[in-house]
């Protein structure tokens, strides 16, 4: 049979396969996250015919002589070039700019996306549409987050509710400089516990007659003294004061003639407040912001990162598997070195290019048909060979 015949076929088939790839890729177009596969072919083995030799006395050396016999799929890559950002508005809707994949668990299995489109299902899990649960860190009460511990699932329960105790209380304004000896003014300051329970700290403050102040905090059964003195109006010593666990900054009072404008600035405690909202910054942290006008950081996105993205495994719901070929998987967040930053609210387009997919159908069609005509051609000198027995 002739080697042009299996020559055909083997074209054939891997110009099939050309147009398969193609298609994927035409079809996900519109899918987010999605990476574009491209295919590379490469020659079978050949058959020797006439081997090489050596030049030999006036005799000149000669060139192997082979045959083809066809071609084959080397192998489907990926691209994972960036691929646009749209904007979606969706607080849960995510996009890492760089080469980072988000980690999701499901099933026990490990998986990695570029797809950032997430949701929350009925256990306030962030979960990517196939059921894949977002993989991070928690933070502690405190909004502070361990990165060298282990990952697990990010839960953002709406039903969270934090209160931040008082530590520190700021004083600002002015004592009258030229008050008389026991004049006193008396301020209440509203501070809060570790349970978001309220209390007044009572501060009052009495004149010495001269460049001094004697201040006396109550907290309850417990107190805190100290002294302000003053030189041209400005405090010199006794900036703080400590009572009841909470520190009294008191750096920022003057003591000029004339005016009496002492008033509290401000406390770092809070009431209890419940989760309303959360932002995502763009290192990754999910900042909640509570009834109570606090801030505090909940979790953190985990990213990993890979020496060889092309050697993930393709495992469908757009996500990827690690292989052998692919390295370790890298845990970090966004910023760190090789992984990129998070935007929130847009989601990464398909980075599949319609005008070269389109051209690759035109090539694949074209190489498809000529390996076709090989196959006709082979037969029709078959045919001839029958012919010759008549």
């Amino acid at each position: 049979m002739l080697r042009s015949l299996y020559s055909g076929i083997s074209g054939l088939r891997a110009h099939q396969t050309m147009l398969d790839v193609t298609g994927n890729n035409i079809a996900n177009v519109n899918t987010a996250g999605f990476k574009a596969s491209s295919t590379q072919f490469q020659d079978t083995l050949s058959q020797m015919t006439q081997g090489a030799s050596a030049p030999q006395g006036e005799s000149g050396g000669s060139n192997p002589a082979q045959i083809g016999l066809g071609v084959r799929v080397a192998g489907v890559s990926t691209n994972f070039a960036q691929g646009s950002s749209q904007s979606t508005g969706r607080a849960t809707d995510m996009m890492i700019s760089g080469e980072g994949f988000f980690i999701t668990s499901k099933g026990g299995q490990q998986l990695f996306t570029r797809a950032g489109s997430m949701t929350f299902d009925a256990a306030s899990q962030l979960v990517s549409p196939d059921g894949g649960i977002l993989q991070g860190w928690t933070a502690n009460n405190n909004g502070k987050v361990d990165q060298a511990g282990a990952i697990g699932d990010i839960t953002l329960n709406p039903n969270t509710m934090i209160a931040t105790p008082t530590t520190q209380v700021t004083m600002d304004g002015n004592l009258p400089g030229e008050a008389a000896a026991g004049t006193q003014l008396e301020r209440l300051v509203k501070v809060y516990d570790a349970t978001g329970a309220a209390r007044d700290i009572t501060l009052k403050f009495t004149a010495n007659g001269g460049n001094s102040w004697n201040v006396e905090g109550l907290d309850g059964a417990t107190t805190g003294s100290t002294t302000m003195t003053f030189a041209n109006g400005k405090l010199t010593s006794g900036s703080s004061l400590a009572v009841g666990g909470v520190n009294v900054d008191l750096s920022q009072v003057s003591a000029f003639s004339g005016m009496s404008s002492l008033t509290v600035a401000g406390q770092n405690g809070a009431p209890v407040g419940k989760l309303e909202s959360f932002t995502l910054g763009n290192d990754g942290s999910l900042i909640g912001s509570f009834s109570n006008g606090v801030k505090q950081v909940l979790a953190k996105i985990a990213l990993a990162k890979f020496t060889n993205p092309a050697g993930l495994e393709k495992a469908g719901g757009s996500s990827y598997v690690a292989t052998a070929n692919s390295g370790n998987v890298q845990l970090g967040a966004a910023g760190d070195a090789g992984i990129g930053t998070l935007a929130g609210g847009s989601l990464e387009m398909s980075n599949v290019d319609l005008s070269q997919e389109f051209t690759n159908l035109i090539v694949a069609q074209r190489g498809f048909q000529a390996n076709a005509r090989i196959i006709t051609t082979s037969d029709e000198v078959l045919q001839e060979l029958g012919n010759l027995k008549r």
